[in-house]
């Protein structure tokens, strides 16, 4: 492949730490109000029901999960027409600043329902940023490294998310200890969104070393020697050749990703409500979580080098759905701190597993005049419907002994839609 032969081992290391950092720092900003999500709910949208007022936190969550789709069709599109490098420079100091943002908002009791208002407005202007952000890391990533490497890339960006639960995961035990008890309510979760400009600082200063993806340049080079119009990626990509694709697409991330939080990103949440777990003991319990979720993904990535795309995808989804149900009843009947990080690691590990190879599952359906936009499209669009299970979820449990056998019932739901997806998938090893 000419990209084996002129990227040097500089370019490939760069390029990895820039798509496995840029992702984590993104999902570092987005693990932050899952974090403080009780705390958000009572301050922005205060209710007399408890499961209300944290269903109304997850709904703003999916909000900025459900725009999503819009900022990668548009930066989608700029990365495949002006480089993955450009988008992702621009992306990620959006949803940084975005996120340090939440921080400076005034509470409900300040201002009333201009509190919530302003809340979903900035979590708005952050999904969009997020968006865009899955078109670059999720493509200069594996444009740039040798094929044999392309399924442990796919693991390595997917584990991004869990370094940025790890970070995120220090930052609260961090802010919870400076700030206890009350004092979280009125500074400590002002800190914990504040601290998404040090992400953005930190990734300005690296991607000054990134070089565009390799074979995005070689596309370019083709274009000007042909000196044909291209049409537009977001058009080709929504034509009749392309469509039947990016639906199987998106029930396939759409499984995955609503495994991801209904595991991962649910865990906070539900070991301080089910479980009654401190906020500051919750966030020592997801450190251990967040080392194991990205340990797993790496290596069920470069699983489907071995074994291909589909056969992983099969794996993982017949072991979840039997395994994963029976852990979390489990959990919510301890109370014993060393067996509920023994679960927590084993349903962060399965939970990861499932997406592990859908980057590179995505890279392979798409040529790579339209790998930005269909990658992040499909990736986004399933996300988005990922991302509102967890308000499902919360909002369908009258009360909080409710929560894990709704939880249950939604994950073995979405995990046979995964399966489904996976079945009428055909294998893209290799079709780069």
């Amino acid at each position: 492949m000419a990209n084996e032969t002129s990227v040097n081992n500089r370019q490939v290391i760069v390029a990895t730490i820039a798509s496995v950092l840029g992702w984590s720092l993104d999902l570092f900003d987005l693990f932050l109000i899952l974090y403080v999500a009780p705390t958000v709910g009572s301050l922005f949208f205060p209710s007399k029901i408890q499961t209300l007022s944290l269903a109304s936190v997850f709904a703003a969550f999916a909000i900025s999960v459900l725009v999503r789709p819009l900022g990668s069709a548009f930066f989608g599109n700029y990365a495949d027409k002006w480089g993955r490098k450009r988008a992702m420079i621009i992306t990620v100091t959006g949803v940084g600043v975005a996120t340090s943002l939440l921080g400076t908002l005034p509470t409900f009791n300040r201002v009333g329902l201009l509190a919530p208002i302003l809340f979903l407005l900035i979590r708005v202007l952050q999904g969009i940023f997020v968006g865009g952000v899955t078109a670059s890391t999720h493509t200069i990533g594996t444009e740039t490294v040798a094929p044999r490497w392309r399924g442990l890339m796919s693991g390595l960006i997917s584990g991004g998310a869990s370094i940025g639960s790890l970070v995120a995961s220090i930052v609260l035990f961090i802010v919870t200890s400076i700030f206890p008890g009350e004092a979280f309510k009125v500074w400590g979760w002002r800190f914990m969104f504040f601290s998404g400009l040090l992400c953005v600082v930190f990734g300005i200063i690296l991607y000054k070393t990134l070089e565009e993806s390799p074979i995005w340049l070689q596309m370019k080079e083709r274009e000007q020697l042909n000196k044909k119009p291209v049409e537009t990626p977001l058009k080709t990509l929504l034509s009749k050749a392309y469509a039947p694709i990016l639906l199987i697409n998106i029930i396939i991330v759409a499984g995955a990703a609503s495994q991801y939080y209904l595991t991962s990103g649910y865990l906070p949440s539900f070991l301080e409500l089910v479980n009654q777990v401190s906020r500051s003991t919750v966030g020592k319990i997801m450190i251990s979580g967040s080392i194991v979720a990205f340990i797993s993904p790496v290596l069920v990535g470069h699983l489907s080098e071995m074994i291909g795309r589909k056969k992983t995808f099969l794996l993982t989804g017949i072991i979840n759905l039997f395994i994963v149900p029976v852990i979390y009843l489990q959990l919510s009947q301890i109370h014993t701190y060393s067996i509920m990080v023994l679960f927590t690691i084993i349903i962060s590990f399965l939970g990861n597993a499932a997406y592990a190879p859908v980057l590179i599952f995505l890279n392979e359906r798409f040529p790579t005049e339209i790998r930005a936009s269909g990658t992040a499209l499909s990736w986004n669009i399933g996300f988005a419907i990922g991302g509102l299970m967890p308000t499902f979820v919360t909002a369908l449990s009258p009360t909080l002994k409710y929560i894990p056998t709704r939880l249950i019932a939604f994950l073995i739901g979405v995990t046979i839609l995964f399966l489904i997806g996976s079945l009428v998938s055909p294998e893209t090893k290799g079709r780069f």
